[in-house]
């Protein structure tokens, strides 16, 4: 399957060839979305081999949303789409575990769940640690659904993701990704994975406004959902 994987990187020189390195072979391309940086993540990037694109709009989701209209401009689409973060938390190269289930039993949609027996200690702040839980609490209590994590690295049929209408800028891009997979009634599943400390500050989690304004925009999507 031809898979695309997308970027959205803030400020990650220190980080981001490492992501890129460690992503496994057998993906078509490599697509890194400058999110306004203004340090030299997109020259690290382009030298570790991705395609970089700038996005002068700060906002995760302005980046995802960058990703994927170049892909679809592009003649050849991709079948699988992962999403996964430039500042190193994640495991790269247990992409081929993360899009397992889309590849070997043609599930929809595959979050990468960041477990407690896999993280190294300090790596989610107490702050993500509660509003995930709340949040996929949340999501059980109003729609029946089977989420334990929020994790950013996550796979997906290109023509599923397609059908969700991806709308959301800034922090609510994640769950706004798995409530309307839930309200499609997409086949999904999640895969345990190790999660380390990144590389650098977070620009979410390590600041009490971004902490607040996430958590805000994750509840008004959980919220706006649960009464349509």
């Amino acid at each position: 399957m031809k898979i695309k994987v997308i970027i959205p990187a803030y400020n990650e020189q220190d980080s981001i060839a490492n992501v890129i390195n460690d992503i496994p072979k057998n993906v078509d391309e490599i697509i890194v979305v400058s999110n306004n940086s203004s340090d030299n993540t997109e020259i690290n990037a382009k030298n570790a081999g991705a395609t970089v694109l700038f996005e002068n709009r700060k906002g995760y989701g302005y980046a995802c949303l960058k990703g994927m209209d170049y892909i679809a401009k592009k003649e050849n689409k991709p079948e699988i789409v992962v999403f996964l973060d430039g500042d190193y938390s994640d495991y790269p190269e247990q992409l081929t575990e993360i899009i397992s289930p889309i590849v070997n039993d043609n599930i929809d949609f595959v979050i990468g769940s960041r477990v407690k027996r896999l993280r190294e200690e300090g790596s989610m702040t107490p702050q993500q640690v509660f509003g995930n839980w709340l949040a996929t609490f949340l999501m059980k209590l109003f729609f029946g659904a089977k989420f334990t994590d929020l994790g950013p690295f996550r796979a997906i049929k290109y023509n599923k993701l397609l059908a969700l209408k991806m709308e959301d800028k800034t922090y609510g891009w994640t769950v706004e990704m798995q409530l309307k997979a839930l309200k499609q009634k997409m086949s999904y599943i999640e895969v345990p994975m190790k999660y380390r400390n990144r590389i650098g500050v977070s620009k979410v989690s390590g600041t009490i406004k971004g902490s607040i304004m996430a958590g805000v925009k994750i509840l008004g999507w959980i919220f706006k959902y649960s009464f349509k």
